[in-house]
């Protein structure tokens, strides 16, 4: 197996605050059939921590994040284990409850954003609707603090974006708009799944530094869900990597890239080497040790 040639973010020092998003031996089936899909996935997730899910299509990586949102399928539940969002177990919680949770303490963007964008409506009221619901702002301030929030996504020329209906604008942009309604309330979570899938290397790069710079100027806490390792090489301090609903590893991202225990992480590893992986990973060069 080759190595990778570039370092991941270095992990930082363990937190002392309470997590914003605890998992603790989930497991996700069909509580008609008895049949179980997800085998016992537990994270934890602090403020400013960036933690990343990998692993093949079908793999129970999406399941995980659908529950931890309370969204799952209508033939599917968390059968055994625990999820906590800022201290308050997700069991307990009614429809109002969630309603109030999703959007102000988390919040998700998914892959194909114009998916979750309505085609009828201007992008800037979208944003601004969720504004007027979960902060509770007049038009004309919720107009305005759409716009910021558009510029803070780093969106040229947020007023012309704001009037702009979806098909005007390119899939990057659509997902910058996604990522503003996502971070609209302020939620202290957010979920990125497969969230630069769709877009190509250079958009996706920008999208990451996008998430990396929220991270740094208001403490979120990142989820990012991917199939791709160069996606959790850039970003992320921790990760897990999951086969078959269950997590087969799971440690600092320095650790699993460099030094991987499992056989489907390594192989994870050269499949992406081979695409030229060391391309998209940004930090500083790997010591002489493991280049050799």
């Amino acid at each position: 197996m080759t190595l990778l040639s570039e370092k991941p973010a270095a992990v930082r020092p363990a937190p002392t605050v309470d997590p914003v998003l605890s998992l603790r031996d989930v497991r996700i089936g069909n509580p008609h059939t008895g049949a179980e899909i997800v085998h016992g996935v537990s994270l934890e997730l602090t403020p400013g921590k960036v933690v990343g899910v990998v692993g093949e299509s079908g793999s129970g990586k999406t399941l995980t994040c659908r529950a931890a949102l309370g969204i799952l399928p209508a033939n599917l539940a968390v059968t055994s284990g625990s999820i906590e969002i800022a201290g308050a177990d997700i069991s307990t919680l009614g429809s109002r409850e969630w309603t109030a949770l999703r959007g102000s303490t988390i919040s998700a963007v998914f892959q194909d954003p114009a998916s979750y964008l309505n085609p009828s409506i201007q992008v800037g009221p979208q944003v601004a609707e969720v504004l007027r619901v979960k902060k509770g702002l007049k038009r004309r301030e919720a107009r305005h603090r759409a716009i910021e929030l558009l510029q803070a996504v780093h969106l040229r020329q947020p007023e012309l974006v704001y009037s702009q209906y979806p098909h005007e604008l390119s899939g990057g942009m659509l997902q910058r708009i996604l990522i503003a309604a996502a971070c609209a309330a302020d939620p202290q979570v957010l979920i990125a799944d497969e969230a630069t899938t769709a877009l190509d290397v250079t958009v996706q790069a920008e999208i990451l530094d996008l998430l990396a710079d929220l991270r740094d100027s208001t403490g979120l806490a990142l989820v990012v869900v991917s199939h791709d390792l160069a996606v959790v090489a850039q970003l992320c301090e921790e990760v897990l990597v999951m086969r078959d609903g269950a997590v087969v590893e799971h440690g600092p991202t320095s650790q699993v890239l460099y030094r991987p225990e499992h056989d489907y992480t390594r192989l994870l590893i050269d499949e992406h080497e081979q695409y030229g992986l060391h391309r998209f990973v940004k930090g500083k060069n790997v010591p002489e040790e493991q280049a050799s």
